[in-house]
């Protein structure tokens, strides 16, 4: 059953391919880039963000900074923004604010906009509605802000009034839950500074349970180093924010091209013969899914890296692997697929997260991963694939997850032909993905390339 909503394309049929080849400019990250928007919107001075990427969630962070006030000018014809941080102050005190499913919008931005003041509305489509906001919300109340579900207690949509953050008895530190989503971690780290500033006096966040996705995690606390703000970190249990903090603009500031979304084409040149090579990301990444190329080298594949890219080929056959993905969740969906060319199985664990994102992951990718002929075992935190002797034709339901319609576009290296369902939705991170996907593949027939 295809997901397409009016407007978008209801399927995409991709030809059976047999080589992948050559180079593609990743988009920015949207980690970093909804990231670096909000902490330039908190600092002293204004920030230039170059290479913004140009998608859905980013596109609601910059619509939810215009509507709480904040100056965001686009240089025409490039990925440049100008924003005019307010030191910390949000201009407009009472605001609606539609988040759409941007994960890396709302939980921020419930965080900063508690500990701000002022009276918000905060909402997104019906899945954001079912995703877990619970454990902020908890530590956000502990530290004395207003914040109250306005459907399901534990979800979106919700409501923030002005609290009581100066009050005597407000704690200088928060628990957390670590084990359900880093945003939560995330948006607390990015929230913090405000109130550190305002009470004068250092605070501490203490992460309860396994924390998840450290990577992400230490995006943000890099940013907020190249923003004036110093984290305190005792392993990842503790962060302590300074005293007095307050973000300070870097002046100017680049985003790192898509770490995930390099996943698919350097899977594609490790299944497909290569070289392909994404630029953009490179050895000193800060994002965590750049060990999705390690993964790769030690199931087979050649791949080399430089200060800007990154480039895999076809090695020995690749072999089946039992991968521990708690750090990058997001990649370990393109290895699923990949599972599919490896000899023997190949089991992911620490995928818990997968249930509460964009749509319950374990199961769709179970499912999918099955019309093509595979064999899977799914559980609460992993999935085991059992790759078929060879693939069958499938038509893909992507269950409006960006994720699903990009990772699942490798299968067309199988040799069959691959329909997908809804491809528009990869808006939300790579509106060009299928573009450039097509730039690489080579189709079944075609001559070889010079």
């Amino acid at each position: 059953m295809s997901t397409a909503t009016p407007g978008r394309p209801a399927t995409l049929d991709l030809a059976p391919a047999t080589a992948a080849r050559g180079t593609v400019a990743l988009p920015g990250s949207k980690s970093i880039s909804n990231r670096t928007l909000l902490l330039a919107a908190l600092a002293d001075g204004p920030t230039r963000v170059r290479g913004l990427l140009d998608a859905d969630d980013v596109d609601r962070m910059l619509e939810a900074l215009a509507a709480l006030g904040i100056a965001v000018r686009h240089t025409p014809g490039t990925r440049d923004f100008l924003v005019d941080g307010t030191g910390g102050a949000i201009p407009v005190r009472s605001a609606r604010l539609f988040l759409g499913n941007a994960g890396t919008a709302i939980r921020p931005l419930t965080a900063v906009l508690a500990l701000a003041g002022g009276e918000y509305e905060l909402s997104g489509v019906p899945r954001m509605h079912e995703r877990p906001i619970g454990d902020l919300v908890d530590a956000l109340r502990a530290l004395g802000a207003d914040v109250r579900y306005l459907g399901r207690p534990g979800f979106p949509p919700l409501a923030i009034g002005e609290g009581a953050l100066g009050a005597p008895s407000a704690p200088d530190r928060v628990a957390v839950r670590g084990d359900v989503s880093s945003q939560f971690l995330s948006a607390l780290l990015i929230a913090l500074p405000l109130l550190a500033r305002q009470r004068g006096r250092p605070l501490a966040i203490d992460v309860t349970g396994e924390l998840i996705s450290k990577p992400y995690v230490a995006i943000t606390t890099n940013l907020l180093a190249r923003f004036g703000v110093a984290v305190e970190q005792q392993d990842w249990a503790t962060f302590r924010l300074p005293a007095g903090a307050r973000y300070v603009s870097p002046g100017e500031i680049h985003v790192e091209g898509d770490a995930s979304a390099a996943s698919y084409f350097l899977a594609a040149g490790a299944i497909a013969g290569g070289p392909v090579r994404v630029t953009g990301v490179g050895r000193h990444s800060i994002q965590g899914d750049v060990a999705f190329a390690g993964v790769l080298a030690r199931m087979g594949a050649d791949v080399r890296y430089g200060d800007d890219w990154i480039e895999a080929r076809a090695g020995r056959a690749l072999d089946g692997l039992t991968v521990d993905c708690v750090a990058i969740p997001d990649a370990a969906m393109t290895l699923a697929v990949v599972a599919l060319f490896a000899r023997g199985p190949t089991t992911l664990t620490g995928i818990a997260s997968w249930r509460v994102k964009e749509t319950d992951r374990i199961a769709a990718m179970a499912t999918e991963l099955g019309k093509l002929g595979a064999t899977v075992e799914a559980g609460g935190d992993h999935l085991r694939v059992f790759p078929p002797a060879a693939l069958r034709p499938a038509t893909i339901d992507t269950y409006d997850d960006h994720r699903i319609a990009m990772c699942f576009s490798l299968a067309a290296f199988g040799g069959v032909p691959i329909r997908i369902n809804d491809p528009d939705c990869v808006r939300k991170t790579f509106p060009a993905y299928f573009a450039e996907f097509a730039r690489i593949a080579q189709p079944a027939g075609a001559g070889s390339a010079g």
